[in-house]
């Protein structure tokens, strides 16, 4: 077990519970499963200068599964996007899209938040 030096720290984002490297950085190869399986779909546009993205939450993927699923999005979807802290973000107001596209993957979600 390795010793506990960090105290407090946001620059690396999620670490890996077993090296304590960044989880896009993971040296053990355990690439831990992200999500509780409670998927979620909702719009933000907070600290966005109004712009509206397409957030997927809880979705229970590895990292490289989340990759890859996010690229297959943004494919559909006609936009870009990223992966950030286990959530995939899509830009612009996509819901009822990748809601559609998820439920062809044998993904189970439902649409939170307003509007």
């Amino acid at each position: 077990m390795k010793s506990r030096n960090l105290v407090y720290s946001t620059d690396q984002g999620r670490l890996c519970p077993l090296c304590e490297h960044p989880i896009d950085n993971c040296t053990c190869k355990n690439n831990p499963i992200l999500g509780d399986g409670n998927v979620r779909i909702m719009l933000e546009t907070k600290a966005r200068k109004g712009k509206g993205v397409t957030v997927v939450t809880g979705l229970a993927m590895t990292t490289d599964e989340l990759k890859a699923l996010a690229k297959k999005l943004k494919a559909q979807c006609g936009t870009g996007g990223s992966v950030k802290e286990g959530n995939i973000e899509i830009q612009g107001d996509n819901r009822e899209k990748i809601k559609q596209l998820l439920e062809k993957e044998g993904i189970k979600s439902k649409l939170a938040g307003g509007r």
